[in-house]
């Protein structure tokens, strides 16, 4: 069993964490050293500059915030969005200098890690450095799934595909329960999200609310062995093609039900 951190600081990110393995007290007293004092940064700051060259890494510790790309016409491509517990560039550990920026979508707050007492935290704790590297993966993972999204899923299922991740990540820092959380994102957001206009947002939202379908999301499978740690299961969507619709059902039924 995991140790409780005391700091609020760390501990969305050591639940996360701890869903892969379990974490020593040594290993969650090395994050929480490493982590400098929370600071509030106020929505629309960009606190990862796009072309900078960083000395530290970022834990998002509450609200939400997003990587993006700006465009020579003045437009932007969110390519994530981030919630509590994330290391939002943990990346830039080994990256001279970043591609993409990172703002605030709220108010946030965040704490930050140099990279000096990084890359000694991954030296004397090499457990704790590959499930960060697990992190890592697991965030390249979605980028590649938003590339699915954006590059040949229309519209609603992008948008449905989105909700799913969202409630799935938020689910497992506390922020999401019983098929609902807070999504505070205006439609301008969503549509650099999926790379649609406001007034296709406006519609999509429109049509899932007129469906008044129920989205079944499956989680929690069997853990199984990555990288020689286990993981609990979860599934954003399956199929042997690609999954055009969403899951539904026919009748109530209630959060946790077993899908046969």
């Amino acid at each position: 069993m995991n140790a409780v951190p005391t700091d609020p600081t760390i501990r969305t990110l050591v639940d996360k964490l701890a869903l892969r393995d379990r974490l020593s007290p040594e290993e969650i007293a090395a994050l929480d050293k490493v982590l400098g004092p929370p600071r509030e940064v106020r929505s629309g700051t960009d606190f990862v500059q796009r072309h900078g060259h960083p000395t530290h890494s970022t834990l998002l510790i509450s609200g939400f915030a997003a990587r993006h790309v700006s465009l020579a016409d003045g437009g932007r491509q969110i390519t994530e969005i981030n919630v509590d517990g994330d290391f939002v560039d943990l990346h830039s550990l080994l990256m001279k200098q970043m591609d993409h920026g990172v703002q605030a979508l709220t108010d946030c707050v965040i704490a930050q890690a140099p990279h000096a007492e990084l890359i000694a935290l991954t030296e004397n704790h090499p457990h704790l450095a590959r499930l960060l590297w697990l992190d890592t993966l697991i965030d390249a993972a979605i980028h590649r799934q938003w590339l699915a999204v954006i590059g040949r899923r229309s519209g609603l299922g992008g948008l449905s595909h989105l909700l799913c991740e969202l409630y799935l990540r938020l689910e497992v820092v506390g922020q999401a329960e019983d098929r609902s959380f807070r999504l505070p994102l205006t439609q301008s957001v969503l549509g650099d999200m999926l790379g649609l206009s406001t007034v296709h947002i406006n519609r999509l939202v429109a049509e899932l609310r007129a469906q008044g379908k129920t989205i079944v999301i499956v989680a929690n499978l069997k853990p199984a062995k990555l990288m020689g740690i286990e993981s609990q299961g979860m599934v954003l969507a399956a199929g042997d093609s690609e999954v055009r619709g969403l899951a539904t059902i026919l009748e109530e039924v209630e959060p946790g039900t077993k899908v046969k």
